[in-house]
């Protein structure tokens, strides 16, 4: 028979579910952020997926895997020392004049909209290790980031 005449099941028609993706490099994480990540962990497993519906079970259970690999792989950081930016560390910098302050942190504990960016970002590594008073390379500009303050994180 031609695969022209056989009914195909819906189930050739649905995306495929993918894990949730890991961010690459290490899973640096703030004290802070090694809180928050046991904290959802616990709060997923929490939860009782016998009641589900078949899909939002598997989207939990998929969550969930996500967040204990995060745990597993968390790698505390020490706290830095405040003389240079480093992870973990408040820094305000100054860019097209304008003064801006973020914090840097890991990936999952990473919220722009609340001033925390990941270590990786590229924001992140042109200003690293520079020195307060410092003017960093950012985007193809040249001494495009003027440090101002750097502070280090305390628990929030």
């Amino acid at each position: 028979m031609s695969v022209a005449f056989r009914r195909e099941s819906d189930d050739e028609h649905m995306e495929p579910k993918f894990e949730l993706p890991i961010p690459p490099g290490p899973n640096w994480v703030t004290a802070r952020g090694l809180r928050l990540t046991r904290d959802k962990v616990e709060a997923l497993e929490a939860i009782d997926t016998a009641a589900m519906e078949e899909e939002a079970a598997k989207k939990h259970k998929r969550e969930l895997r996500y967040w204990r690999t995060r745990l597993a792989t968390a790698e505390l950081r020490p706290v830095a020392d405040g003389e240079a930016v480093a992870f973990g560390t408040r820094v305000t910098y100054r860019l097209n004049k304008q003064e801006k302050t973020v914090a840097l942190v890991g990936d999952d504990e990473a919220d722009p909209h609340e001033g925390r960016i990941s270590f990786s970002s590229p924001l992140a590594r042109a200003m690293m290790d520079a020195e307060v008073g410092e003017k960093v390379d950012f985007a193809g500009k040249v001494e495009a980031i003027e440090i101002v303050a750097i502070e280090i994180l305390t628990e929030e």
